[in-house]
């Protein structure tokens, strides 16, 4: 599968995993990473985790492609679509207005920014029209015993910054000062620390513009200090792929230099208390990536010192020993990454779509694979995968569905079990869909899943709407 970029408004087409207070999907307290599905929260405070699924094609009151954000509550039963939430800019309270082709929605994240106990949601629009055609923006909406009911607008660090929001991340640090959001663009990344209010006022906020061309970003713990590190996924460089920042300052610093990658999470995969970074390289070798046919994925582990540049990451693919299926050109194993402990033993697993998979010989229906968290040892052993082809998950695979465009997990019914969550943009010619898969005894499971199209959630156009975001289809 091949779809190139033509501007962020591309035809078809970030994950990870964490939330304020994610321990207990095996994450640290405080990480998170960004993607345009983001981990869910709790917006209401009910005890129950919402699913907060992007829908940037969505058309709002004639404006084609505005964008929008579904929340589909939490509740003891599990999700239904029938308790849930249709935010757009048109909304009351939410920063901006509907516009064609704006794109609110392209990315979320989730962290309680404010400190109040209602996680907050961040959203970038990365086509909002400012100052400049196509500056962007990235708000946040607050959480509230009433659900997401306000928002306001970070402002830009510098004007400028070219589709600001293509990516979002959000960070509840140890203290107020600590929490942080990122909103990448090709000018830059805007980094915005707390404390933050209810206006949109933060304790600092600045532009990087010495790592341009990021197409992705992430935060976590890398250190177990409370602090959020700073994760930066840039374009292609050359024949390569992204390059990795961690904490950069100017471009030449903390590039990671045995590895690329264009996007990532954070979470404990060994177990060892700090935050690991697992980036995914979808990509195919060419040129100087070395890469693995068909993609891989690659894990730094963090340590008292955080990552050196110099690191060696392990990497894993479809022909790493335990994994199902083999490497093919075009699988696009590692277009988004998730890190959540399904099966509660204290070392997390790594979520990974493949979107370009073929199912028998159905191009491009996609399929998710499991590599469960080890202490010790090679990971890969005890690997398994889920498609729309098994038993029980609703649907079936058909021709570019990307099954794996987006992946990720949360409890969503509190009985402590996170269910693995998958999306699928191609689905019904880019209407998209997405799949709550329930978390069993040892690990997630095809039994009672659920399968929600838009027009189940609200959404009532044939048009495409992109339920649950492109992802990286429109750069891999």
């Amino acid at each position: 599968m091949r779809i190139r970029r033509h501007g962020w408004r591309s035809a078809a087409g970030t994950v990870a995993a964490a939330v304020t207070g994610a321990i207990g999907l095996g994450l640290l307290p405080g990480t998170a990473a960004a993607a345009e599905l983001a981990t869910p929260g709790d917006f209401n405070g009910d005890g129950y985790r919402d699913l907060v699924l992007g829908a940037p094609w969505m058309t709002v009151s004639g404006h084609e492609n505005a964008g929008a954000v579904v929340v589909v509550y939490g509740a003891k039963g599990g999700i239904s679509a029938t308790k849930r939430a249709v935010i757009t800019q048109n909304s009351p309270g939410v920063p901006g207005g509907s516009e064609t082709y704006d794109g609110f929605g392209s990315s979320t994240d989730v962290a309680d920014l404010n400190r109040d106990g209602y996680a907050d949601l961040v959203v970038g629009t990365p086509g909002e029209d400012l100052a400049e055609a196509d500056a962007g923006m990235v708000s946040v909406l607050w959480g509230s015993r009433t659900g997401l009911t306000s928002g306001a607008e970070l402002k830009q660090a510098a004007p400028g910054s070219g589709y600001f929001g293509l990516d979002v991340a959000a960070f509840r640090g140890s203290t107020a000062a600590n929490s942080m959001v990122l909103g990448g663009s090709w000018q830059g990344t805007a980094e915005y620390k707390g404390p933050f209010g209810r206006t949109g006022s933060v304790g600092n906020a600045w532009l990087n513009r010495e790592t341009p061309s990021i197409e992705s970003v992430a935060l976590g713990d890398l250190d177990k200090n409370g602090v959020p590190d700073r994760v930066l996924f840039s374009s292609r460089i050359g024949d390569g792929g992204g390059q990795v920042y961690v904490n950069p300052v100017r471009a030449e610093d903390r590039h990671l230099a045995r590895g690329d990658g264009l996007t990532g999470a954070v979470g404990d995969v060994n177990g060892d208390g700090y935050g690991d970074l697992v980036v995914g390289d979808p990509e195919d070798p060419s040129g100087t990536d070395a890469g693995a046919v068909g993609g891989r994925v690659s894990v730094w582990f963090g340590s008292a010192k955080g990552i050196a540049p110099d690191a060696q990451p392990r990497h894993i693919s479809q022909d790493t020993s335990g994994v199902p299926g083999g490497g093919e050109r075009g699988d696009n194993f590692g277009a988004s990454v998730a890190v959540a402990d399904l099966n509660r033993d204290g070392a997390a697993e790594i979520i990974v779509g493949a979107p370009g998979e073929a199912i028998g010989k159905v191009y491009s229906a996609g399929n998710v694979t499991v590599i469960p968290g080890v202490r010790s040892g090679a990971l890969g052993a005890g690997s398994y995968g889920f498609s729309q082809d098994t038993s029980s998950v609703p649907g079936g695979s058909e021709l570019e569905d990307l099954f794996g465009t987006t992946v990720g997990a949360g409890d969503l019914n509190g009985d402590g079990r996170p269910e693995l969550i998958v999306t699928a943009s191609g689905e019904n010619g880019h209407q998209g869909a997405v799949w709550m898969l329930p978390g069993g005894s040892a690990r997630p499971t095809g039994t009672g899943s659920k399968m929600f199209l838009p027009s189940a959630l609200g959404i009532k156009q044939s048009d495409p709407v992109m339920l649950g975001g492109r992802g990286l289809l429109d750069v891999i």
